[in-house]
């Protein structure tokens, strides 16, 4: 899709935009490992580095270490790839590990700016406590970030963390997806936002005081015809109609 990919032919590293300096960067160690030992870079060799706020420098590599690779910046790039004029909250209820990873890492391919965990009544898995909300968190965090340097953009997707359905506010046009009670899609081309918050619930769908609830909040509920779909797909889908209607998917 589009024109010639040169994503493919950068090697591409993170760091943090703290790990920049005015002429050099140092990466960490699983990033400089994987530049070392898999990739088997040398002294002189060109690679790209994106802060993960969506700013891209060409870079040479200077020297590793055991621990750290330093690299000499040499210019500001555009990113491999353009991020998406529209600024999409996923908001997803909790789905089961492998389901909830797989949302993340799509959700960031098909450029999406937040993906915020929801806890609602029927919602797949419910936390043990706070340690195990932060494990999930990290996880679903290195998720994006890999996803993110293999789709080429430079920006990486907060991933947040879990929050009670009742808190989500519609930043920009509130939408919740739902099997039942909703209007169609084609609805809401009527509006033009630069930013969307979207609701998307588990295999067990949305109670009827959820549902009342968010239309209390102002969003939108809108229901999709065709098949039922899973959960994960329903997230993965609902990121591409929203990247269609009113972002860079045409």
């Amino acid at each position: 899709m589009g024109g010639p990919d040169h994503s493919m032919t950068r090697r591409r590293f993170h760091a943090p935009p703290g790990a920049f300096n005015d002429q050099t960067v140092t990466l960490g160690t699983d990033e400089a490992r994987h530049l070392r030992d898999v990739l088997r870079l040398k002294a002189g060799d060109e690679v790209y580095v994106f802060d993960g706020r969506g700013r891209e420098f060409r870079c040479r590599l200077v020297k590793t270490t055991r621990d750290a690779a330093e690299l000499s910046i040499e210019a500001e790039v555009e990113p491999a790839k353009p991020e998406s004029q529209l600024q999409l909250n996923l908001c997803v209820a909790l789905l089961k590990g492998e389901k909830f990873d797989l949302v993340v890492q799509k959700a960031t391919e098909l450029g999406v700016r937040k993906v915020t965990p929801l806890i609602t009544r029927y919602a797949d898995i419910h936390l043990r406590d706070e340690s195990d909300a932060a494990k999930r968190v990290s996880r679903w965090q290195r998720i994006a970030l890999e996803a993110a340097k293999q789709s080429g953009r430079a920006f990486v997707p907060e991933i947040s963390t879990p929050v009670a359905f009742d808190s989500v506010t519609a930043e920009g046009l509130g939408v919740m997806f739902s099997e039942r009670g909703g209007e169609a899609l084609e609805s809401l081309i009527v509006h033009a936002p630069t930013h969307v918050t979207a609701l998307v619930g588990s295999e067990g769908g949305w109670s009827d005081e959820e549902i009342d609830s968010a239309r209390a909040r102002n969003f939108h509920v809108i229901t999709l015809g065709g098949r039922i779909l899973r959960a994960e797909t329903a997230a993965i889908t609902v990121a591409v109609l929203l990247q269609h209607l009113f972002g860079d998917l045409n």
